[in-house]
């Protein structure tokens, strides 16, 4: 690590005075409005926290609800009243800021769209991307609800002011998907892009929670000669929930889908189900804090996202053993090997995500798949990350100290 306490001030010099030498600890902020315990973002902030922790780093979250206990970080709570989502968000950006002045640190991170960090993780993407792909979805009357929307307008200039604000020093991008479009819309961007995938507790997601196969099946009332296919994930819109029942459907009635997450539409979903034909091989398991049971009792993982950056979930499958069907707009899906690994898909390519699908009825093809998905993640082990970051901060605090 860049020793010294002269050399290892704040970045943007207003994070107090320097530290004493006696002090070589690394000491970085992270800034993420709140935590749900389903929610990929947050558990990827929550490892990443326990991850670099281990490394030696002294972790700040700057949030409005954060439960204490969940990693080693010290939490520090910013919860300005609002009212609506804009207010929400650009609420807490200008109290996050604020509280910024108070602290000594040699770096910030934020995973939010704010102005005032040195680090910019793009752990949601690129909102005009996410956009652009909901336009896919909709009519003409649907397209211009969005472009009016004002927290569309208000969301898209904050990325763009957190993209080319002049303090910003890198952007973490959690694929090479999340990197291509953030350099398309935003060129000069281009030398602070890089590529840091999120890790995954290999050992807390193992093959070992096979385990919990039949109970899980019993209590859903899932028939043990199922091959079931595991969906994870709040927001059934976003991940694609409806085309993997689409594609379910397409299949024999062996094959059935559990479903483990959270959406206000779920009674939509449900009719979806008896709609397509698959009411009695469709589960609702609901949102679950500890998904790995679940995917115990699956054969294979899907997710044909409509828009998700760098999914956590689909490591977590990988890591317990199940081959993946995925997106083209699912940032992981470049982790995976076609017909290896897993399948990739257009995410509204009915018929190729059952393709997909119906080759992993297969029995023997389906968990040959799952051992090489297992082998294949375990160089993203939630430790090799850690050191990953560190080795990422370090450089940018070796170019400050040059460069000053």
């Amino acid at each position: 690590m860049h020793g010294g306490g002269g050399s290892r001030r704040g970045l943007a010099g207003h994070h107090g005075p320097p530290r004493g030498h006696e002090d070589t600890r690394m000491r970085v902020v992270l800034i993420r409005q709140r935590y749900r315990p389903d929610g990929g973002a947050e558990r990827f902030v929550a490892r990443a926290a326990q991850a670099l922790s281990a490394r030696g780093v002294e972790i700040t979250l700057v949030t409005r609800d954060w439960p204490q206990g969940t990693s080693d970080m010290r939490i520090e709570r910013c919860n300005p009243r609002y009212l609506g989502s804009i207010w929400r968000d650009l609420g807490f950006a200008l109290c996050a800021c604020r509280k910024l002045r108070t602290f000594k640190a040699d770096l910030v991170q934020s995973h939010e769209r704010m102005a005032c960090a040195d680090i910019f993780r793009a752990g949601d993407g690129l909102h005009r991307s996410w956009l652009a792909q909901r336009r896919r979805t909709t009519d003409l009357w649907g397209r211009i609800r969005l472009r009016l929307n004002p927290y569309h307008v208000y969301a898209l200039a904050a990325e763009a002011k957190a993209l080319t604000h002049p303090r910003l020093r890198a952007v973490i991008c959690g694929s090479r998907m999340v990197r291509d479009e953030i350099a398309a819309a935003f060129p000069q961007t281009r030398g602070k892009l890089v590529v840091l995938y999120n890790g995954v507790d290999i050992r807390h997601f193992h093959p070992d929670v096979k385990a919990d196969h039949d109970a899980v099946r019993q209590r859903h009332g899932i028939p043990f000669g199922n091959t079931v296919f595991v969906f994870v994930g709040s927001g059934f819109y976003r991940k694609g929930l409806a085309e993997a029942m689409k594609a379910i459907a397409l299949l024999p009635a062996s094959a059935g889908l559990l479903v483990v997450g959270q959406d206000r539409h779920e009674a939509r979903y449900r009719r979806l189900g008896q709609t397509l034909g698959i009411g009695d091989r469709l589960w609702f398991a609901g949102r679950q804090s500890d998904p790995r049971p679940f995917y115990g009792a699956a054969d294979a993982f899907i997710l044909p996202a409509l828009y998700d950056p760098s999914p956590n979930v689909v490591l977590e499958a990988m890591a317990c053993g199940l081959p993946v069907v995925t997106s083209r707009s699912a940032g992981n899906f470049e982790l995976l090997v076609e017909g290896e690994t897993g399948f990739v898909r257009d995410a509204l390519d009915t018929d190729g995500l059952a393709e997909a699908c119906a080759s992993l009825l297969d029995r023997a093809r389906c968990a040959a798949m799952g051992q090489a998905a297992r082998t294949a993640i375990e160089p993203y082990d939630l430790r090799l990350m850690g050191e990953r970051f560190v080795a990422f901060y370090e450089d940018l605090l070796r170019a400050k100290s040059d460069h000053d």
